[in-house]
């Protein structure tokens, strides 16, 4: 799972806009993770302007999702739903 996570290819299937973490960006990492299991997500920039903003956040979702945040780099974060 995390040789998947840390994957290039993987594509990003949820970005984090301007607006942050929204209940729409909350719902559909929600839905994708019910579906998937493992979700990468994006940040914008300038959402989160310091590594640990963008680590905050990244939490945050993780915390709202009921997700567990595998793995970041930079302004990307992969999350899984804890089921295979």
């Amino acid at each position: 799972m995390l040789r998947q996570a840390k994957d290039k290819a993987t594509a990003v299937t949820v970005r984090v806009g301007k607006d942050g973490i929204t209940d729409s960006v909350i719902q559909e990492l929600s839905d994708q993770l019910s579906n998937r299991g493992l979700v990468k997500a994006k940040a914008n920039r300038g959402v989160a302007n310091s590594s640990a903003e963008r680590s905050e956040m990244f939490r945050l979702l993780a915390e709202s999702t009921g997700s567990i945040m595998v793995h970041i780099r930079g302004n990307v974060a992969v999350f899984w739903s804890g089921k295979n």
